[in-house]
């Protein structure tokens, strides 16, 4: 994959400015946030000679020109960008001739009836798409067209050092964790209530942005910055993760930094969830919007400690194989690399 002892990519990773890339990488050296780069992306720097671009929000000229085509020319050389909305917001702002862009929310934007005419365009002018799940590959392989990007899937990766394993506690506590638009918190109250009523002994925490009132006895804080969160994690006998249906795995990441943590969780088994979270080994999977189903597996994990352990300690040896950030970002690199060695296009 190399020539002449460099890097066979050279690429630029740009990025939404109000995540600086220089503030998070500060922020990991006083050991505040996981990885260098937000997603890990930092090792890229391991496959491929990287520069990194700011990113700020686009006035209303800059759109409004880039929708009447007097936008910027496009410049060359490859640019990669971790989801569909920052790759619009580069291609208004600094348009690239070549790009690549992970896609997250469309697939289940097309699901929901809403088609979004020029982020689709967008992204047919890209030379590839990835996903994080594989339940998306196809909608989105029909929704780009016979003549669109290449579409691949990555698994996803978390920083599996900033979240390393803890023993387990020996009082029952839920953790409940996560903010996406595809979070339930209305099926997540509706168990944890039911959960309650047979274990009123059990503490749980819940990070949420929700207006929803939770039940009595639960705890409920808005934001958590990233080493409480990984705190928090380490105090938890099971951690749940309600989702309503969705095609990008909403929830994997609280998932995988748990299962990093050497805890259980319960997650709701939507398409490309079990590629994250194996059944009966590393957690369960239970019916998304199901308050009955969620409350039973908590409560079965609750009521066995010695094996919700073990599924704990079952999930902190899949994330060391197969979901760390090395791991995600060598995927990405290979399927960026197709089409280099295929066509020697650098």
């Amino acid at each position: 994959m190399e020539s002449g002892g460099g890097p066979a990519l050279s690429l630029t990773w740009a990025h939404r400015a109000e995540q600086s890339a220089h503030a998070w990488e500060q922020s990991h050296a006083r050991g505040d946030v996981p990885s260098i780069w937000p997603y890990g992306l930092d090792a890229l720097r391991d496959h491929a000679a990287v520069e990194v671009v700011d990113l700020p929000a686009p006035g209303r000229l800059a759109r409004a020109r880039a929708r009447l085509s007097m936008g910027p020319r496009p410049v060359d050389g490859l640019a990669v960008t971790w989801d569909e909305n920052t790759a619009y917001r580069m291609q208004t702002l600094h348009p690239r001739a070549r790009f690549a862009t992970g896609v997250i929310w469309l697939t289940d934007m097309i699901a929901d009836g809403n088609v979004p005419s020029q982020l689709i365009a967008m992204l047919n002018r890209a030379e590839a798409a990835w996903v994080l799940s594989e339940a998306q590959v196809e909608p989105l392989r029909r929704a780009l067209g016979p003549r669109g990007p290449r579409v691949f899937a990555v698994p996803f990766g978390i920083d599996s050092d900033f979240f390393g394993p803890k023993p387990y506690p020996d009082r029952p506590r839920i953790v409940s964790v996560g903010n996406d638009r595809d979070r339930d918190p209305a099926t997540l109250y509706a168990a944890l209530a039911r959960v309650l009523a047979v274990r009123p002994e059990t503490e749980v925490m819940v990070q949420t942005r929700s207006d929803l009132v939770p039940p009595e006895g639960v705890r409920v804080v808005r934001n958590m910055p990233h080493a409480e969160l990984r705190d928090l994690y380490a105090t938890a006998s099971v951690v749940a993760i309600p989702t309503r249906p969705n095609l990008h795995a909403s929830g994997m990441t609280v998932a995988l930094e748990a299962l990093a943590t050497a805890r259980p969780v319960v997650v709701s088994a939507t398409p490309g969830m079990e590629q994250y979270v194996s059944e009966g080994r590393t957690g369960r999977l239970v019916p998304p919007e199901d308050p009955a189903e969620l409350a039973l597996a908590i409560l079965r994990l609750l009521d066995d400690p010695v094996s919700a352990a073990e599924l704990g300690r079952n999930g902190r040896l899949e994330v060391e194989h197969r979901f760390t950030t090395q791991i995600m970002v060598a995927a990405l690199v290979k399927g960026l690399l197709h089409r280099v060695e295929r066509e020697g296009v650098v």
